[in-house]
């Protein structure tokens, strides 16, 4: 038996429900006028033609129990969850009040992280992944909740929201994908998008899935579909609820759909405009006179002029704040204030420094957990055997495989971490740096979550990427990535290039507030020169560099596998012509210590910069041009970079020493630039 319908719903409710719908449709119809004000809102998706499925999310969402992951055309559903006109009207207009960004984020980005109404990308569906990784944290605390994801139709074709439902499936996760489907992607008409007349079909074979239909046009049916789905939900069914709605008017106030919808479609979707059929409904089985609705409407166009007023008048965001939540505090190493120890002891490869680190913080917080490809099988722990013996210790549930979906771990990782800020998850985004270029995506949501929610949110992720070449892999195992990534604001990141300091920055990584991408060299895991005596409590603090050779007649400054070939460079120069050379390992890219590599320079007045990655377009050259633009009056010769060439990394190994750095480039720069 259904719950709901025209005549045992109470009077109540039904009055509650239409005051939302026909608020929510006044302020739908208001947004375009504040961009015609010049007051903002220069972005707005109107979810006229969805109004039932959008009132029924919203009012199966229990605060303090769920969490909800609306899309930007889910105006009523973030209404009808309890968010005021007044809230929606300063994400519009971008107001410093704005509960979701403070007016960082764009219009129609509804979101009041206090109540898990979630702060989600533009990048519809992305924030599907987000709520399987809650759903996640919900199974393993025993929490009584689950997580609602809310887009339309055309996301669907998007790789990321396969692999959420495909885990979600996998892991029976609480959670509710709802697709809300007017039939276009913006101009994109459904057909153009996948074969299945319902898109939710695409997904029919998936196990521990449960998939409802219903009419999103109509209140009666969503609100039913999405009480049972929830039933379904809490006991731990993912469930798609296909809601089949229409779109009355254009994609946005950016597009103009009289250029791809006939005169016919404009009259079908106008005459199955889902608040007057609810009007006609009320009115029909005489559940409300025709001045009882009048009345109500007249409260709703009240309760909009009085948010209006309110939100006209809160205040512009500061720019002053710009810099503001970029970055939020890390751990400060309270022993090993530098980063630096000199202990005597029995040496440690770089592989066993990272595996001994990982157990040991997982006995420091334990709510620390770690996932990602071929991480816990058997006696195996990653590619690398990195994680080798942790799901033994630590148990499956904090210790576990994830599929072959890069986007997948990232992305549930990031939403594991807004279940509770205590969360710390480290995870292997790829196998090899190479293959994380699936997950770029999801790595752009972690950087950015911090700012854009003005500092309500940070994932608490350290990324762990094998890194670099020097093994003979060729083309897609051998690549340095951290030139493209450094580009991103929201992370920082850390290349080790001994056990020490692997060791040291994975344990400030894993201690801090916020998101790490910590490449390790796999070249050097079980090198010798790489190993060190590794004390059980070290740490390196973020934006510390380290000079592992002290010198005055120039400055070598490098981090990961060079390290290594600089200081046998500089052994040799010291041997074969007298020549000291200070060699300065960076460690830290982002934060970059510039105190170090400034007073180096200054003693110097000669600077080489030597890493893996391309010389073209490489980290290097940033350090190049901070050295060039502030340092330029202590330069006695043009600074020097030696680095890969501007080719992939080839598999042969004549191709790959001919492209690679070696020692034999390294010093003849080193010796032209220190005779210069």
């Amino acid at each position: 038996m259904k719950k709901y319908d025209i005549k045992n719903t109470d009077i109540e409710t039904l009055k509650k429900w239409y005051h939302l719908m026909t608020l929510g449709r006044a302020l739908d119809e208001k947004a375009p006028s504040y961009l015609l004000q010049s007051l903002g809102w220069s972005y707005h998706a109107p979810y006229a033609g969805h109004d039932g499925i959008q009132l029924a999310i919203g009012q199966v969402f229990t605060l303090g129990e769920d969490f909800l992951f609306p899309y930007y055309r889910d105006m009523l559903t973030v209404l009808s969850a309890g968010m005021t006109p007044e809230e929606l009207i300063l994400n519009g207009i971008s107001k410093a009040t704005d509960p979701g960004s403070a007016g960082r984020h764009m219009s129609n980005h509804f979101a009041k992280p206090e109540w898990h109404i979630e702060n989600i990308s533009s990048a519809t569906g992305t924030h599907d992944l987000h709520a399987a990784g809650v759903g996640r944290a919900m199974v393993y605390y025993g929490h009584k909740g689950v997580a609602i994801t809310s887009h339309g139709e055309s996301a669907t074709s998007e790789g990321f929201v396969y692999e959420a439902i495909n885990g979600a499936s996998n892991e029976r996760l609480p959670v509710i994908f709802v697709f809300q489907d007017n039939g276009y992607g913006i101009s994109v008409p459904k057909k153009d998008q996948t074969a299945n007349r319902k898109v939710a079909d695409n997904f029919s074979g998936f196990k521990n899935l449960k998939i409802i239909h219903c009419n999103g046009k109509d209140v009666f049916d969503s609100m039913n579909a999405m009480t049972e789905a929830k039933e379904y939900a809490l006991n731990r069914i993912p469930v798609i609820v296909q809601a089949n709605c229409v779109r009355i008017g254009s994609h946005s106030n950016s597009d103009k759909h009289t250029l791809y919808r006939d005169e016919n479609e404009l009259n079908y979707v106008k005459a199955a405009d889902p608040l007057q059929k609810f009007r006609r409904m009320l009115l029909r089985y005489k559940r409300f006179t025709e001045e009882e609705l009048k009345e109500i409407e007249e409260k709703a166009k009240k309760d909009l002029s009085a948010a209006n007023r309110k939100a006209l008048a809160a205040p512009d965001p500061d720019p002053a704040t710009v810099t503001d939540f970029v970055l939020p505090e890390p751990y400060i190493p309270k022993k090993y204030i530098d980063g630096v120890q000199n202990e005597a002891g029995e040496k440690e490869t770089l592989a066993t420094a990272i595996n001994k680190t990982l157990k040991a913080e997982f006995r420091h917080n334990p709510d620390t957990f770690i996932w990602g490809q071929d991480i816990a099988n058997k006696d195996k722990g990653g590619v690398f055997n990195i994680s080798k013996g942790m799901q033994q210790e630590f148990g499956d549930a904090r210790v576990f495989n994830a599929p072959i979906a890069e986007d997948y771990i990232v992305g549930s990782a990031n939403g594991m971490c807004r279940f509770d800020p205590k969360i710390h998850v480290v995870i292997e985004g790829a196998e090899f740096a190479d293959y994380f270029w699936p997950a770029v995506e999801q790595y752009v949501e972690c950087t950015h979550e911090y700012w854009r929610s003005y500092g309500q949110f940070t994932p608490n992720i350290t990324l762990r990427l094998a890194s670099g070449g020097y093994i003979g892999g060729g083309l897609y195992h051998s690549q340095t990535i951290e030139g493209a990534l450094t580009t991103l604001p929201g992370a920082r990141i850390v290349y080790p290039s001994f056990a020490d300091d692997a060791a040291g920055l994975l344990r400030t990584s894993m201690r801090s507030k916020g998101f790490t991408l910590f490449l390790e060299p796999k070249a050097l895991y079980n090198a010798t020169e790489a190993a060190t005596v590794v004390p059980d409590d070290f740490e390196v603090p973020f934006g510390k560099a380290r000079i592992r050779r002290p010198g005055e007649d120039m400055s070598i400054i490098t981090y990961g596998n060079t390290t290594h070939l600089c200081l046998n460079v500089a052994e040799r120069l010291q041997k074969e012509h007298d020549r000291n050379v200070e060699v300065i390992d960076i460690r830290s890219l982002i934060p970059l210590d510039k105190d170090t590599i400034f007073e180096s320079v200054k003693k110097t007045s000669k600077v080489l910069i030597v890493h893996e990655d391309k010389v073209f377009s490489g980290f290097g050259a940033e350090i190049a041009s901070i050295i060039g633009s502030e340092l330029f009056r202590y330069l006695d010769a043009p600074i020097q970079r030696v680095g890969s060439i501007f080719t992939p990394v080839g598999f042969h190994p004549v191709l790959e020493k001919a492209i690679l750095p070696d020692e034999e480039k390294i010093y003849k720069a080193a010796k032209e630039l220190l005779d210069y």
